[in-house]
């Protein structure tokens, strides 16, 4: 502004200074929105390469030819409980599923994903989310210990309903030096995941998604 020269009155009004502001803003709050978006849509990237990879060591990819993420189906426990089951086919038929099951561990909630093939055997069990402590129950993880590998090939058939414990509970499994109630709770998750399977996933998406072909 030259000296000298007073500001034009507009200027001087309400208005022009609350104009200003709400113009700060909506810019503002266009340029968060903005940045909300492009984070978003990279964190849905990185969700979905994380699940492709979790189902991909569940479940061997030869052994199907769909897209897993795409081919789910929603089933309700008799918890009432919405649990996703990935379903894996080969040629239109339905050979395999995989899917989540959660149990509480000693220092909370353990995330275990299973693959399963349609008559009833383990094709994989990995351990995606835990806290159990460091040096201990992190043996349950596959890139700290083989223990969790122990588990394929494992159904309700060849593993009676005692064997599905640790051995310190009269089981079939290790248990781990100093933290026994670690690998008791994922011993429990994979046995409840295969009779979640027997009585209601298999019936209601396996043979029903196979015979309708």
């Amino acid at each position: 502004m030259p000296k000298g020269r007073k500001d034009p009155a507009y200027r001087k009004r309400i208005g022009y200074h609350a104009g200003l502001l709400a113009g700060m803003a909506l810019i503002v709050s266009a340029l968060l929105a903005l940045g909300n978006q492009q984070t978003k849509a990279d964190i849905e990237l990185r969700l979905e390469e994380d699940m492709r990879a979790s189902l991909a060591m569940v479940i061997p990819h030869e052994l199907y030819d769909n897209d897993l993420l795409s081919d789910a189906a929603i089933i309700v426990t008799d918890d009432s409980e919405e649990k996703l089951v990935y379903i894996a086919r080969m040629n239109n038929q339905a050979i395999a599923v995989a899917f989540k099951i959660i149990e509480q561990g000693y220092a909370g909630p353990i995330q275990i994903m299973m693959g399963i093939s349609r008559d009833g055997n383990i094709l994989g069990a990995r351990v995606i989310s835990h806290m159990e402590t460091p040096g201990l129950g992190d043996k349950i993880e596959v890139k700290k210990n083989d223990w969790i590998l122990k588990f394929d090939g494992h159904s309700l058939e060849n593993t009676s309903s005692t064997q599905w414990a640790v051995k310190k509970d009269g089981g079939k499994f290790d248990q781990f030096s100093g933290a026994t109630i670690t690998p008791r709770t994922v011993v429990k998750a994979i046995s409840k995941g295969l009779i979640l399977f027997r009585d209601k996933i298999k019936p209601e998406i396996v043979m029903k998604n196979t015979t309708e072909e």
